[in-house]
């Protein structure tokens, strides 16, 4: 796997980040039509740290898999230092490729202690997490991209 570097501590609008991923084939989905960062219904990039939509980018590369961004810095997720809201968490659509490239590439981690999804750490300390709901709706990657150390 290719190797990178991830610049910290800077924050992007929804269109710089939308156009850095629109420009590697990275689409994002929003359930309500709509990336207002206020409402749980849109996925919005508003906030997001360069280094996350760098983590994505590299990501879409090395697995050379179609990626959609659901879910971005936009209230609804738990909070935390690492979390949606402080733009260092984005959740992907979970597709066959996408998880068969993780399970493969990555390190297994176990459960989460909250919920009990899967982890995986992609050998640089970022984490992969299969959450999976009931019925198979809106199962998603959820991933955490930490500042480099």
């Amino acid at each position: 796997m290719a190797e990178y570097t991830m610049q910290t501590g800077n924050t992007l609008t929804h269109k710089q980040a939308l156009d850095l991923l629109n420009a590697q084939g990275i689409s994002v989905h929003s359930s309500g039509n709509c990336s207002d960062k206020d409402n749980k219904r849109c996925t919005s990039l508003d906030g997001i740290q360069q280094s996350t939509i760098d983590g994505i980018i590299f990501f879409k590369n090395d697995s050379r898999c179609e990626i959609v961004v659901t879910a971005g810095t936009e209230i609804g997720h738990a909070q935390g230092v690492y979390s949606h809201e402080t733009g260092y968490k984005l959740d992907i659509r979970m597709t066959q490729s996408v998880t068969d490239f993780i399970k493969t590439h990555f390190i297994y981690l176990g459960p989460r202690s909250f919920d009990q999804a899967i982890q995986y750490d992609d050998g640089k300390g970022n984490i992969y997490a299969q959450e999976l709901h009931a019925g198979g709706i809106n199962d998603h990657w959820d991933i955490t991209y930490f500042p480099a150390k």
